[in-house]
């Protein structure tokens, strides 16, 4: 990407980058590219440097060079799920004796892949609460980890942390600073430019946006831990279809007004819910009673879509989540549509007797792009149930 390119704003990146009309035809959305092979120029001339779908596709590569321009770094690999590129980073960078440490308010998924999968191959897991700098550096202090992994915000109580700060800490003690950027997508927050040395992404979520892919994604500066992770996916072949990257790549070119409209609505369901008689506590950083409000405020363009409340039981967590109707009761999030999850029965399972654990009486929103009066009309009426 040239640099005139690159100096482009948020939205005109992510309509434009790796989109050039098609050369053949003048087409403004360039083709699905299905092959799964590519004819050759003699033995090893490979045109543009294709020759199989698992090391590399027209498709995915526009995908990458999007996701690389909105994320500010500068290689980007597209995996068929996020866990599938976790794992990829993880066995890239790791070895039996390594350890990480881990935020102790993070997606299940991520805790049993490194516990229960790594764990098993000599991985060590520690955890630690990551908006706490003062602990993060204690814990560091006690015994140096080989990976520093945060999510912030964190799923599902909305945690801030600190990235340069943890970035800071992180690099002091050697360790590789990774930062899951799923629920702020970068379209509010680009952990790179803070000092993280790897970006995740769950591409299922906002970046797709739509509740019909599946993907995952890995966003970096470092060229020689690229080039390792490239290896990596070839290798294995966790890579994402065509398909799949076109749609996330469709999904990418509406995620700037897409996440202004969630941050709007997810602010006017926390108000209303943190004003409310029946709801014990309102986890959402837009809100001046969070505790990384003004962090966030400093480190995000905006709070997202994510809402998280906690009602005076389990029981009454479970019924109010079976109450909603314009909400739906299901996994995942970040689509235009309104979600609702029960963390301790559903995403979060996998923790459940852990430090990871998530207590029962939280309910986790993902607010859509739906009319807000609407959004808060089904709430009320579920709160009474």
């Amino acid at each position: 990407m040239s640099a005139r390119s690159s100096a482009r704003g948020f939205a005109s990146l992510a309509v434009h980058a790796g989109q050039d009309p098609d050369a053949a035809t003048g087409a403004v959305i360039p083709p699905v590219h299905f092959s799964t092979t590519y004819a050759q120029d003699g033995i090893g001339g490979l045109r543009g440097g294709y020759e199989y779908g698992r090391s590399g596709n027209p498709t995915r590569t526009a995908l990458q060079t999007q996701l690389a321009a909105i994320e500010g770094g500068a290689h980007a690999l597209s995996f068929a799920s996020g866990l599938a590129a976790e794992d990829a980073l993880l066995r890239t960078v790791l070895r039996p004796g390594d350890e990480v440490l881990l935020g102790n308010d993070v997606y299940g998924g991520t805790f049993r892949l490194i516990s229960r999968v790594l764990g098993d191959w000599g991985v060590g897991l520690r955890v630690v609460d990551m908006s706490d700098l003062d602990a993060v550096r204690a814990a560091v202090a006690e015994r140096a980890p080989r990976i520093l992994w945060v999510e912030t915000p964190s799923n599902p109580l909305l945690r801030i942390t600190d990235i340069a700060g943890l970035a800071a800490v992180g690099h002091d003690a050697g360790a590789l600073v990774v930062v899951d950027n799923t629920f702020a997508t970068p379209a509010l927050q680009r952990p790179l430019a803070f000092g993280a040395d790897v970006v995740v992404h769950s591409t299922t979520k906002y970046l797709g946006g739509h509740s019909d892919v599946v993907g995952g994604a890995l966003v970096l500066n470092d060229d020689a831990l690229a080039e390792k992770i490239g290896f990596v996916q070839f290798a294995v072949g966790a890579v994402s279809g065509p398909l799949d990257a076109w749609l996330t790549t469709r999904g990418i070119k509406t995620l700037a007004v897409r996440m202004r409209q969630h941050s709007e609505n997810g602010l006017a369901v926390a108000s209303f819910l943190q004003n409310h008689e029946r709801v014990a506590r309102v986890y959402y950083p837009g809100l001046d009673s969070h505790p990384g409000h003004e962090l966030a405020a400093r480190q995000m363009s905006g709070f997202g879509g994510i809402v998280s409340l906690a009602l005076e039981s389990g029981e009454a967590a479970r019924r109010f989540a079976e109450s909603l109707q314009l909400f739906t009761l299901a996994e995942s999030l970040g689509g235009v549509e309104s979600l609702v999850n029960y963390p301790d029965a559903m995403t979060h399972a996998s923790v459940r007797g852990t430090e990871a654990a998530v207590p029962v009486e939280v309910v986790r929103l993902s607010v859509g792009i739906e009319d807000a009066a609407d959004l808060l009309a089904d709430i009320e009426q579920a709160l009474q149930a």
